[in-house]
């Protein structure tokens, strides 16, 4: 056990010696910070004074789409549920969140774990292509330790560039939000419509099921790119592909939504934030099956890589 911590020691002294890493995680961070920027003095503020009567207008427009514009079902239960929660909020006199205020500004922020899956993307598809492309390979598999540890300290130390930074971009929109927009509203609950009723939720426990809710889309990008990085060893196609399916996967399973045959593309099962808004993409899909589904791709992508690594040849 100790040679396989060494391993990913040493992967993550690989990867955080490289300047290109320290740019991706300053990016990451200019970017929170530009936001709130920009929020703060350039948009205009938003005002909340008069949402009541915004709201009740909001809600005659979605009931007039529903009863003229022809759409999907899941298109049809969101509006409906956010009629419901309207009509809570108006009830309950509980105004929306504010963008431009510190829960608002960190919702906003949950987005960027595109820019945060991109750039892991990126080291992943380097972890092993790099070292068949560096021809340095040979020098990793004559230490005593098998292959699978060497490959699995690999995809340890990606997963860990992955947490480093969902966790930066969680602790600097909150920092960034509290210097441009201060701590009030702290007491305002996130409302939901689950199971035919309005939640109401602790905000910091939303904004950590985002989190939660967008990593696993992350993960499973990541994995990707490094089974074909594996598989090919070429870190130009694994990021090509990876980064195609992540920006068009979602659209096109959204387009073939009215297909039951959909629900067993990838793409349709990593949001499983549908089950909490209860709006699932197909009906009848449950977060059960979701979480099967992603177990059988996540074990189709460490299988391949696995034993691809293990069976190549690496003599010439």
């Amino acid at each position: 056990m100790s040679h396989f911590f060494r391993l990913i020691h040493n992967e993550n002294i690989k990867i955080y010696k490289r300047m290109g890493t320290w740019v991706m995680i300053g990016i990451l961070v200019l970017v929170v910070a530009l936001v709130g920027i920009f929020t703060k003095f350039v948009l205009d503020p938003v005002s909340n004074a008069d949402w009541k009567s915004q709201l009740t207008a909001e809600n005659v427009q979605l009931t007039e789409s529903l009863e003229s514009a022809p759409m999907l079902d899941a298109q049809k239960r969101l509006l409906q549920d956010r009629i419901a929660l309207n009509e809570y909020r108006i009830e309950h006199n509980l105004a929306p969140i504010e963008r431009d205020s510190l829960w608002g500004y960190m919702v906003d922020a949950t987005t960027f774990t595109g820019i945060a899956a991109l750039f892991t993307i990126v080291i992943a598809a380097g972890m092993v292509a790099s070292e068949f492309s560096w021809g340095t390979v040979k020098l990793l598999l004559i230490r005593p330790v098998s292959r699978t540890k060497v490959l699995l300290a690999k995809y340890a130390s990606t997963l860990l560039f992955a947490l480093l930074m969902l966790g930066l971009l969680f602790s600097t929109s909150f920092l960034f939000g509290m210097i441009f927009f201060g701590f009030s509203g702290a007491e305002t609950p996130y409302l939901s419509y689950s199971n035919g009723r309005v939640v109401e939720q602790n905000m910091v426990t939303h904004i950590i099921e985002l989190f939660g809710f967008r990593s696993i889309d992350l993960i499973m990008m990541v994995t990707l790119a490094f089974m074909i990085s594996t598989v090919f060893r070429s870190s130009s196609l694994a990021i090509g592909i990876s980064l195609f399916l992540m920006f068009t996967g979602p659209q096109i399973v959204q387009l073939l939504s009215q297909y039951d045959w959909v629900k067993y593309i990838l793409f349709a099962n990593t949001d499983l934030q549908q089950y909490t808004t209860g709006t699932p993409l197909v009906e009848g899909m449950t977060m059960t099956f979701s979480i099967v589904m992603l177990l059988i791709y996540f074990g189709l992508f460490a299988f391949l890589s696995l034993f691809i690594f293990n069976k190549r040849d690496v003599a010439a």
